[in-house]
């Protein structure tokens, strides 16, 4: 019975051991770029405030409609953290979620919004001098889901020096058939597309130049690829998901260029469920690029 109450009481110690993360929502950031306040959550690690230490950063992308609360409220970020963290699984981090709306992570057609320009120019540079963050690429890495997944993609293989590893997660990309025959009536490609590449455009007019800019099959394929393994990716798409033909073309792509990367085909949708079971790997994977 004595050792029962004093396995007890050690089980409860541990657990009172494990550390927790610190979070900080809706922050706010003047950008010169946008000509607005643009929010953003960061997740710090829990010695955070304890020490002097440079910490490794992942940022961390939302979705079409949601926000820089997204990741926190949905995808149960801090928790995933501090139990990765706390096993040992992947070495404490800091991880960043801005509020990008309905941008895309990009610059439009028009130059009217720039947040590509702001990610790269102004938001990562802020970051990295307002908390304690290695700001070299070796400590740098991007992931996000669906629209966020695409921001991935397109930080990661138009800006190869500046991230060691991006993780992709359902993300919005389309072969050009789906984008020249897909189920987006012109009221829907306005409304989602229109502000990104132009109204109005049908069929093959929507393959503009601006539209390859932006596509990650089409970077991929045109892009030097000894720049692209300077990045170490993993993608992971559900089986169910309405963007795995896009994905899995991605992935084609990839190998035919001789790019590494890892896939991942999952069962599963377009759902936090999914993200939220694939939040770990990711943080893993991360983990491990930061390794020396």
């Amino acid at each position: 019975m004595k050792k029962i109450s004093l396995l007890l009481l050690l089980l409860v110690s541990m657990a009172g051991f494990a550390q927790q993360g610190i979070v900080k929502e809706s922050l706010k950031l003047k950008s010169s770029t946008l000509g607005k306040d643009v929010k953003y959550t960061i997740y710090l690690p829990a010695d955070y405030e304890k020490n002097n230490r440079l910490y490794p950063v992942l940022y961390l992308l939302h979705g079409y409609t949601d926000d820089e609360t997204g990741w926190t409220q949905f995808g149960q970020t801090p928790e995933i953290a501090d139990k990765t963290i706390n096993s040992g699984d992947a070495p404490p981090m800091i991880i960043v979620m801005p509020d990008a709306g309905v941008t895309w992570y990009m610059n439009t057609f028009d130059g009217k919004t720039k947040f590509e320009d702001f990610f790269i120019k102004e938001f990562i540079p802020y970051i990295e001098t307002t908390y304690r963050v290695r700001s070299k690429k070796e400590f740098r890495a991007v992931a996000g889901l669906s629209m966020g997944g695409l921001g991935t993609l397109l930080y990661a293989t138009k800006h190869p020096d500046m991230f060691t590893a991006a993780a992709p997660l359902s993300a919005a990309v389309w072969t050009d058939d789906e984008i020249i025959n897909g189920n987006q009536n012109q009221d829907q490609w306005n409304y989602v597309f229109g502000d990104l590449y132009g109204k109005n455009l049908k069929g093959k007019e929507r393959l503009s130049e601006h539209y390859y800019k932006n596509a990650p099959i089409k970077i991929v394929e045109t892009a030097n690829a000894e720049e692209l393994k300077k990045v170490k990716f993993y993608i992971d798409c559900g089986d169910d998901d309405f963007l795995i033909k896009g994905n899995m073309a991605l992935h084609a792509m990839m190998i035919d260029k001789k790019i590494p990367h890892e896939f991942r085909v999952r069962d599963g949708g377009h759902t936090w469920s999914y993200w939220r079971t694939a939040l770990p790997e990711v943080l893993k994977f991360v983990g491990d690029s930061f390794h020396r």
